[in-house]
């Protein structure tokens, strides 16, 4: 982050990159809290401390563009305008999420943003979004697709043959990178002889750099160059966020593997924390106004939680619809 881009800040864009960082890391609170009260089942993996990247990401893009995600994306899926009630349905269970309650938090989709899920496969993203994206540039739409996933991705065979094709085929998709350091439990020095990943990607004859995660005007400005060179014909591009997670790999993790004084030392660089403190230095945002957004964002956090609760299970005959096969077959 530039100082000359600290300068031209804008008030009103800064209280919208604060409000939606605030609006992904209370709803991942509440989502924690949920869980621990066996509201929400089954595995629950939460973005708490990588909130920059989403906020600053989404707002690069057009409504026509995609969006593929990892299973830690809850908080893309509320940043690129699927509502924070069907999210919080899906999780439930209930049909009406935005999956109609199969999906669960691994896999939230929404056709209207286009936005096409999380995915409970590493790395299973990878190749879909390298499919959305020659779709585009088969059909000429100028459309971009942005695909998330974390570094522990890189190690799958996916991986490669994603880039490899992106590059092949000169296509319209921008990669990025969430690297938080631990795939699951395991260090990324331990699982990579070079941990530079944007090196590795730049292998495949794509510009890739490395970008702080942790700095909402850093990521907007990296992902804006990114997506606008991809968008006039620049083909693929790769950015390697690099981040923390503050909570475990999932809410079954015991978290064994990392040293609390680590933790603290990133936590230290919260990007809520950080990016509050510059806009009160920089004169842009007033303790009343916090307190504003903070209201705006429990009052759709309560209610997002109050659709939930308030959904319908799915009847049991309802059970076999959207099956292709009874396995009557095999």
């Amino acid at each position: 982050m530039t100082s000359e881009r600290i300068q031209h800040l804008d008030r009103d864009h800064a209280h919208y990159l604060l409000h939606q960082m605030l609006r992904v890391r209370r709803f991942e609170e509440k989502c924690a809290e949920l869980y621990q009260a066996t509201k929400i089942r089954g595995f629950l993996h939460l973005y708490i401390g990588e909130e920059a990247i989403a906020v600053g990401a989404m707002g690069v893009l057009e409504p026509d563009d995609a969006v593929v995600a990892t299973y830690r994306e809850h908080g893309h899926a509320l940043v690129r305008g699927v509502s924070g009630g069907s999210i919080m349905a899906e999780m439930y269970g209930k049909q009406e999420g935005c999956s109609r309650g199969r999906g669960g938090s691994m896999h939230l989709f929404d056709s209207e943003t286009r936005f096409y899920g999380g995915n409970g496969i590493v790395g299973g993203g990878l190749p879909i979004a390298v499919g959305l994206a020659l779709a585009d540039k088969l059909q000429n739409r100028r459309n971009v697709t942005l695909c998330f996933f974390g570094e522990g991705a890189v190690a799958e065979g996916e991986f490669h043959e994603s880039l490899n094709l992106a590059s092949l085929w000169d296509l319209p998709v921008v990669f990025c990178c969430e690297n938080n350091l631990y795939a699951m439990g395991t260090a990324l020095e331990r699982s990579e002889s070079d941990t530079n990943i944007a090196i590795k990607a730049a292998s495949y004859e794509m510009p890739a750099w490395t970008v702080d995660g942790m700095n909402v005007l850093a990521v907007e400005d990296a992902v804006r160059k990114a997506v606008d060179a991809t968008r006039q014909g620049g083909g693929p591009h790769f950015l390697e966020f690099r981040t923390y997670r503050f909570r475990a790999h999932s809410m079954f993790d015991p978290e064994l593997y990392r040293d609390k004084a680590e933790v603290a030392f990133w936590r230290d660089r919260d990007p809520i924390k950080t990016f509050t403190e510059l806009l009160k230095e920089q004169e842009l945002i007033e303790d009343g106004e916090l307190v504003q957004i903070e209201e705006m964002v429990a009052a759709e956090v309560e209610a997002a939680v109050a659709f939930a609760e308030g959904g319908t299970w799915e009847p049991v005959s309802e059970l076999t619809r959207f099956v292709y096969s009874d396995g009557s077959g095999l």
